[in-house]
């Protein structure tokens, strides 16, 4: 035995690396069957296994050139964290983006832009951008709402966000004067922290789900007596990460605050089917958007991705019939966002936003119906360029999802699925949330709201407008092919938006009561 202890002494390390790599190998040829690399290349395999896992990495930050990633280039990454930050977010020397490439937007500028003068709104506060319309006027809701903002927080879960995520985006959009959707988890103590609020469900009406986990009504206007913050409802039929298709809460992720807020149990794997519940037909959904919004007074909404447009025209011509149906339409891009999804969902199914926006208002206006609905875009449009390309197509707000998360700290390291997300941002984990503060993540959300309103200001009055629900079609080329580079939107998407009334913005600021920051509504 001491012979043993002596010879293992006098080892060097040099020796002990070699034993161990002895040992690496055994195991890689006799041992393991799974991986033929280290069967066939013992130790040096790991290797490209390795290489492999941080090849994401390794493109986004060494690879990749400014203009090249997805779903957010380095550009545009740079600008929302640069806006966050208050810090320079100009270029110099240029642009570098390919402005001949398929798709580029041209928004055509005026020969003396718009003229405000010393008491203008935007001249005394350069962020002042409320929604033009107001939602639930039409319907005559008991509780109409105008959004203080054009840019707000798109639907995203206390669960799939983590705790410090959800409570800094609440923090920010009181200080920014939006309103944050809370997605289809339920509301959330951290989602009361002054921000107005739209509350969001799905099929698994988590936090309004009966034991049977349908619709529970009693439980909805219990929620929204006791929440005055909660100014709209929204009911999504589908998302753009995976339209048509349920999730799955797995058992282990279900804390007991989680199935606290979802009305669910603890450590039970959680089902969200594909229909509703509540409603079968295109019909069935009408009464019950109508009997929410008689129940709780306030505006009601639905949110999906399009695709096939035939219920799309039933739900038009009911609309039409009987004077009734949703207050607004959040229209979802089928490029994916933060859910979860299987590529051949997120890549395959559903219309990217531009397409499906398009189809959808052209059979709203066709109808006769563009000027009774609200409608939100929601698909990578939280850049003021393509906001005013949105505003053009005749969006009336804009949702922001990814956007806002890189404003508090994500680095778009696409493992949100994970439940390992390095900023503490898509993830339970209490070590990785440790990471975020609250005030300070906060503020950054809000100034990267401020900075895109900010500009998206600017370029309307360089466009000769005063508020963005004023852009035209035409005022909007954008590429479409070699042989006629450009053209308008009008003649790219076959259709003209629907002029939204609007007097002034002096006007808007006189209807809304600016109690600090805009996150207020008084509509007479």
């Amino acid at each position: 035995m001491d012979n043993v202890l002596n010879f293992l002494s006098n080892i060097s390390w040099w020796g002990w690396i070699i034993i161990g790599l002895a040992l690496v190998a055994i195991r890689d040829i006799f041992l393991q069957k799974k991986h033929t690399i280290s069967h066939n290349f013992p130790v040096v395999g790991h290797l490209r296994y390795w290489l492999e896992s941080i090849g994401p990495e390794m493109r986004q930050y060494f690879v990749a050139n400014n203009r090249e990633e997805l779903p957010f280039n380095r550009i545009e990454r740079g600008w929302i964290y640069a806006s966050a930050k208050k810090e320079n977010n100009y270029e110099g020397f240029g642009t570098d983006r390919d402005i001949y490439e398929h798709q580029h937007v041209f928004i055509n500028n005026a020969m003396m832009p718009f003229q405000i003068d010393k008491d203008h709104p935007n001249s005394i506060d350069k962020t002042f951008l409320p929604c033009a319309k107001v939602i639930g006027k039409f319907n005559k809701r008991k509780k109409p709402f105008r959004p203080a903002s054009v840019i707000n927080v798109s639907a995203m879960s206390f669960g799939s966000l983590s705790a410090k995520a959800i409570e800094s985006l609440n923090k920010g959009v009181k200080i920014a004067g939006a309103y944050h959707n809370t997605g289809e988890g339920g509301l959330s103590p951290y989602h009361s922290h002054g921000g107005d609020v739209i509350f969001h469900f799905g099929t698994g009406y988590f936090g309004v789900r009966a034991k049977d986990g349908g619709f529970s009504m009693d439980k909805m206007k219990e929620l929204v007596k006791g929440n005055p913050f909660i100014k709209a409802i929204e009911i999504k039929l589908s998302q753009g990460a995976k339209p048509g298709k349920g999730g799955v809460l797995p058992g282990a992720k279900i804390t007991k605050e989680i199935a606290t807020i979802r009305g669910v149990e603890v450590g039970k794997d959680v089902l969200s089917p594909p229909n509703h519940k509540a409603f079968s037909n295109v019909q069935e959904m009408v009464d019950f958007i109508e009997d929410i919004a008689e129940a709780t007074g306030l505006p009601v909404g639905i949110k999906a991705a399009i695709g096939k447009l035939e219920q799309w025209e039933e739900l038009a011509d009911i609309m039409l019939k009987t004077g009734k149906g949703p207050d607004f339409i959040t229209v979802d891009g089928g490029e994916g966002g933060t859910g979860a999804a299987p590529p051949s969902f997120a890549d395959h199914v559903s219309l990217p936003w531009v397409y499906g926006f398009s189809d959808l208002y052209k059979l709203f206006k066709h109808k006769g119906l563009s000027e009774r609905i609200v409608f939100i875009g929601s698909g990578k449009l939280g850049f003021p360029a393509k906001a005013a390309m949105a505003f053009a197509m005749g969006v009336d707000c804009i949702n922001v999802a990814r956007e806002a998360m890189m404003s508090i700290g994500c680095i778009q390291a696409q493992i949100c699925h994970t439940n390992r997300c390095p900023s503490g941002v898509a993830t339970q984990s209490k070590w990785l949330q440790n990471g975020i503060d609250p005030t300070l993540k906060s503020e950054r959300l809000a100034q990267y709201f401020k900075t895109f309103k900010k500009e998206l200001i600017e370029i309307t009055h360089a466009a000769g407008y005063e508020h963005p629900c004023q852009f035209k079609m035409d005022d909007v080329e954008i590429n479409v092919d070699d042989h006629n580079l450009s053209k308008e939107l009008s003649k790219t998407y076959m259709y003209k938006k629907t002029s939204v009334p609007f007097t002034s913005m002096q006007d808007l600021k006189d209807c809304l009561y600016l109690g600090g920051n805009y996150n207020k509504t008084q509509i007479d």
